[in-house]
């Protein structure tokens, strides 16, 4: 997990504050996280460029690869910082290779930023066109899947530094947190965790689910289902079409959730026993 020494830096900051009916300021410091471009390749080719908070670089761009269909369900042999100059290692591009296997990719038009990661690129069908509906997903009961936010919570060091990482973690039925990666952009969080997986040979993640702060979006399903996620929790609210994209997948899509309950959009959850939510 980066820690907050990787992934923030310090900076001077005026506190204005009211103290018995007066405004007083104060200057300290506070840490704000890092976000820089990182371009990806593959087997050679530019495929995109997105804003990261540095750390789990390799994760990251083998995540983006894989949630992207670019891999064509080929292995990858081989993750680096890019060294074309012969000098040193560049670490704003990583290159990710399958000894040619994978299909030839196309560039993705335009950066990507860390807001939303599919700002030009290709259209839902063509995106999901290479998943099928999800099997044999391990069923994860409603009281496992309401305390998860405090367990991933505990573990958000960026966060707590900088108050403006988003979080993305894998857990069991048990609700115990398996890996847990944050960063400036909510889908490069998500690529992070499945790049680990992946990496680890660990993927389709069918015995876990996937918690990510924020709303879930339609990426934010799209990447799930690549990944093998049955069960996907946000904390803030799910777009139409991410419910219309889980009910395709076959996932359950948990939104708001808190301490004291959420909304299932897509379900109910397998592991619900209850008559009624």
């Amino acid at each position: 997990m980066s820690g907050p020494g990787q992934g923030s830096e310090e900076v001077l900051v005026t506190r204005v504050r009211e103290v018995g009916g007066q405004t007083v300021t104060e200057r300290s410091p506070d840490a704000v996280v890092v976000e820089e471009p990182m371009s990806i390749r593959l087997d050679g080719t530019l495929v995109s460029t997105t804003m990261r908070t540095p750390g789990h670089d390799f994760e990251l761009a083998a995540g983006f690869c894989f949630t992207e269909g670019l891999l064509g369900g080929m292995p990858v042999t081989d993750v680096g910082y890019c060294t074309d100059l012969g000098v040193r290692d560049d670490s704003s591009v990583v290159t990710v290779d399958t000894d040619g296997r994978a299909p030839a990719p196309s560039p993705r038009l335009g950066n990507v930023s860390s807001s939303c990661g599919w700002c030009g690129s290709e259209l839902l069908d063509d995106l999901c066109a290479w998943l099928e509906p999800l099997v044999g997903s391990v069923p994860i009961d409603l009281d496992v899947l309401r305390g998860v936010p405090a367990e991933v919570a505990s573990g958000q060091q960026l966060f707590e530094a900088t108050g403006a990482a988003h979080g993305a973690a894998a857990f069991d039925d048990q609700g115990r947190v398996l890996l847990l990666r944050e960063d400036v952009g909510r889908h490069n969080a998500v690529d992070k965790v499945i790049g680990r997986l992946l990496l680890d040979d660990q993927l389709p993640a069918s015995q876990a689910g996937l918690f990510v702060s924020g709303r879930a979006s339609v990426e934010m399903v799209q990447k799930a289902w690549a990944g093998g996620f049955g069960t996907l929790l946000a904390v803030s609210a799910p777009t139409a079409l991410a419910v219309r994209t889980a009910e395709r997948a076959g996932m359950v899509l948990a939104g708001f959730v808190r301490g004291d309950g959420f909304n299932v959009y897509t379900g109910p959850p397998p592991g619900d026993r209850s008559p009624s939510l």
